[in-house]
């Protein structure tokens, strides 16, 4: 009997090394028949399983087992595989620390049966759970295998006494969230992180990654992480831009990085972030900053340039972090490009061919940035600058069509309004503002772009050989040439 009330205080005690919060209820002098486990906090998508390890007799005082047998839940032919009979299993298990009996829960998980002797299925994160009609004994709490969704981890394993009991099962996810940071070059100031960004073709965009590791990372014996980012096809990874953090302490040597430039698949990834040197905790966050430049296919408009990233993770620290892998939900963030299209036209708003124009960002601090046009249409009048962010512009006409007076210079000002915070990334508004210049721009959100017609005027027109006007001027200084011989004359004679 000694025997038995020391393994009963050890389970106890094994109980609270597992992390679980455990409270025994006594329910006066009579012993049940059957009794409940509530599972407490319980999460949502999971179904607790309770395999009956030991049997028994329970006490009047419900704190002391007696006739104690192997339980249902063990496999007949491997009882053995855990001690030659019952009461020499309980004098093991007395004689262990913290560690060997969490090693010793996952041997036991090994060897159960298929006889589940309760279970419960929960709907609803945070609610009570019970799994009812136990008969007294030692049981171990599980999740049901293969039973979790590919976001979700299984619970630590539960080993407890059955006496109306509530626990609270350990279990996390770690998360994760992309960031980027948004320069307006004009102005020089640059956005802290956040959902979208807006630049010209051929800038360097940065990029941040944030993993919040699971409160109980530390129950693992091994922890793998890999952040699974995928570019978009506007988006040319920069190698060596690379910068991997854990708090202050630069961890960027415990990870390989691994980019596919057809696919775009970039990946970080790290086996085992428990491991010496590493030594992740509890609700720690893991940071990856890099750098990619937007390239000639980024999309322009609306639709932006999605770049996503999600976790694979270790869910099962019941094996030691080995072999099961969970998935956290995708986070996106989006970056922006537009475009101006310059319709030249004449004094009658027709099209007019001939020109050239050349487009300057004004860069603080820096020379202005030249942009070069794509001509389209039939003719040399459509003029489009693809793949420009906000800031401050100079269009400037370096070629005029013949017989045509040379446009004034034209300054504007793209503005775009993009989501700051949100799941969903989305250019909320795209507008023009001119500056000076007799133009009109014509905002398009979806396409991403800023239209006006730029007008050139003829020149002065001189009158052609042999026409009228000609013949008038030779008349008119015929008259001249004859006025002044006569006054010529007429001072003579005067004289």
């Amino acid at each position: 009997m000694k025997t038995i009330k020391r393994s009963i205080a050890f389970v106890l005690a094994m109980i609270l090394t597992l992390a679980m919060s455990v409270t025994v209820f006594a329910e006066g002098e009579g012993a049940k028949k059957t009794f409940t486990i509530t599972v407490n906090e319980a999460k949502a998508g999971h179904t607790y399983e309770a395999y009956q390890i030991l049997k028994g007799d329970l006490s009047k005082s419900q704190t002391t087992l007696s006739n104690v047998d192997w339980g249902t839940g063990i496999k007949a032919d491997k009882k053995t595989d855990l001690a030659n009979d019952a009461k020499a299993y309980v004098e093991k298990l007395s004689g262990m620390n913290s560690s060997d009996i969490k090693a010793e829960a996952q041997k036991i998980a090994s060897v159960l049966s298929t006889t589940v002797a309760g279970s419960v299925s929960v709907t609803q994160d945070n609610a009570k759970a019970e799994i009812t009609g136990l008969e007294p004994g030692y049981y171990l709490i599980k999740d049901k295998d293969s039973s979790l969704k590919g976001d979700e981890a299984y619970t630590e394993y539960i080993l407890n006494i059955v006496a109306d009991t509530t626990i609270t099962p350990k279990t996390d996810v770690p998360s994760v969230e992309k960031k980027v940071k948004d320069t307006n070059d004009t102005t020089g100031d640059t956005t802290e992180w956040q959902d979208s960004a807006d630049y010209d073709i051929g800038d360097v965009v940065p990029f941040q990654l944030t993993a919040t590791l699971p409160a109980n990372v530390q129950s693992y014996k091994s922890y793998y992480l890999k952040f699974d980012d995928t570019l978009s096809q506007g988006l040319d990874f920069n190698e060596g831009t690379v910068t991997v953090k854990l708090g202050d302490k630069d961890v960027t040597e415990f990870f390989t990085t691994n980019y596919d430039a057809a696919s775009k698949k970039l990946t970080f990834t790290c086996d085992n972030i428990l491991a010496k040197g590493f030594e992740a905790k509890n609700g720690e966050t893991i940071v990856v900053e890099y750098k990619a430049t937007l390239n000639k296919n980024a999309v322009i408009g609306s639709k932006g340039n999605p770049n996503k990233v999600k976790l694979e993770f270790s869910n099962n620290p019941n094996n030691g972090g080995e072999g099961d892998k969970g998935e956290t939900p995708e986070d996106t963030v989006i970056v922006f490009t537009y475009k101006v299209v310059i319709n030249k036209v004449n004094e009658k708003n027709e099209a007019l061919d001939g020109a050239e124009f050349t487009l300057y960002k004004k860069i603080k601090g820096e020379a202005d940035k030249e942009i070069k046009a794509v001509i389209s249409g039939d003719k040399n009048d459509v003029f489009t600058f693809s793949g420009l962010d906000d800031g401050d512009y100079v269009l400037k006409e370096t070629k005029t069509p013949d017989g045509y007076n040379t446009a004034n210079d034209i300054e504007f000002t793209i503005k775009a309004d993009h989501s700051i915070e949100s799941d969903a990334p989305e250019l909320n508004s795209l507008s023009g503002d001119k500056v000076t210049g007799n133009i009109t721009l014509k905002a398009d959100k979806t396409e991403g772009s800023l239209s006006t017609p730029v007008q050139n005027l003829k020149g002065s027109v001189l009158p052609s050989t042999g026409g009228a006007g000609r013949v008038a001027i030779y008349v008119i200084g015929a008259i001249l040439v004859v006025g002044g011989g006569i006054v010529l004359v007429t001072k003579k004679r005067v004289k």
